[in-house]
């Protein structure tokens, strides 16, 4: 199979361009060349341009289906606009059986109003315009497909790798920042009581639920989600960071300043409102069935409580991986130092 990977060393691609390698498939990846969370898998071929240029990106896949052939499935991973997916639609019509665009489980009805989701859930989200984009993308896409346009939709959720530290709020650039708070006896931020459940799941299991899609006549003109059944509370998976960091459980119980998700969006909409309201706040439950039907081989393999160790490893072995968001920790010293003054004058009236 020849496939195009357009982004594919990022967070969540970096481990399903090393599987497509594995299995001895011709993969060609299409990024700037720059801030990578992985280096392209040996074997792997490289075209430097920017995916947000049109100009850029149709000379280039020009030239290289003239020398190579056509792509048995192109996988888009970092279209967020729905201008860029109408340019995806243009580029790729002649050159490609398959156009995977990766969107995002967000897209889904928020709050939720049945326990498990399915891909028959409607796509709707007030509250985080990230993920309206991602769910007017999937309409253009569905229109173009009524005139013949072979797309397949993919919905991640949570979805983490070695790079990251799953925290509800963390700095999505700069994820070793809520290790370094808690290694410093820093409060931390909790989102409500942190008892809703959510469903997080590896990049390497991801991975296989992807690549069983790609290049499988029985995805196109479908939409599935892929998600794990690796189900824990936001306490749960906070515990398990701050014990894989070597906070003892008693000191962590100190550290955590617990404030509603409205309140925090009040606090700063840009930065809480759509990832907390709009995400992290709602129940996070999946029903795969559809997923499991083309891919039988899916399963959960990697478990969080586990994997978060790996990543602490991960990031341990190299200083420069360790870098800290100044800006997220005046923000949340900000809102922490608020929110107990407020709590403090509350109870002083009585």
């Amino acid at each position: 199979m020849r496939a195009l990977f357009i982004g594919g060393t990022g967070l969540i691609s970096s481990a399903a361009s090393p599987l497509l390698a594995e299995r001895g498939d011709q993969l060609t990846l299409l990024n700037r060349g720059t801030s990578a969370k992985a280096e392209p898998p040996e074997g792997v071929s490289v075209i430097v341009a920017d995916a947000y240029d049109p100009v850029a990106v149709r000379t280039a896949i020009a030239d290289d289906v003239a020398a190579n052939g056509r792509y048995d499935t192109v996988v888009q991973w970092i279209g967020f606009s729905p201008e860029h997916v109408a340019q995806d639609i243009e580029t790729f019509a002649e050159v490609t059986d398959q156009y995977v665009f990766i969107s995002s489980a967000s897209a889904y009805e928020t709050p939720p109003t049945r326990l498990f989701v399915t891909e028959d859930t409607p796509l709707s989200n007030p509250f985080w315009q990230y993920s309206r984009d991602k769910a007017t993308s999937e309409r253009l896409l569905r229109e173009a497909g009524a005139s013949g346009f072979p797309f397949t939709i993919v919905r991640p959720s949570h979805t983490y790798g070695y790079a990251d530290v799953l925290f509800a709020v963390n700095s999505w650039t700069h994820p070793w920042t809520v290790v370094d708070r808690l290694r410093r006896g820093q409060p931390v931020i909790v989102h409500g009581d942190g008892s809703s459940l959510w469903t997080v799941t590896d990049h390497r299991d991801f991975a296989v639920g992807l690549v069983g899609l790609l290049g499988n006549e029985r995805a196109v003109g479908e939409d599935f989600h892929i998600t794990s059944d690796d189900v824990l509370t936001w306490n749960q998976i906070h515990a398990a960071v701050a014990d894989a960091a070597g906070i003892p459980a008693d000191a962590f119980a100190e550290l955590q300043v617990r404030i509603p998700s409205d309140l925090l969006a009040r606090f700063d909409a840009d930065a809480f409102e759509g990832p907390l309201l709009g995400d992290k706040t709602n129940p996070g439950l999946f029903d795969t069935s559809k997923l499991r039907a083309l891919v039988p081989e899916f399963a959960t393999r990697h478990r969080f409580v586990d994997s978060i160790r790996e990543s602490i490893a991960w990031f341990s072995e190299d200083a420069s991986r360790r870098t800290i968001d100044e800006d997220a920790n005046d923000l949340w010293d900000r809102v922490i130092a608020a929110y107990r003054r407020g709590v403090d004058a509350m109870f002083a009236e009585d």
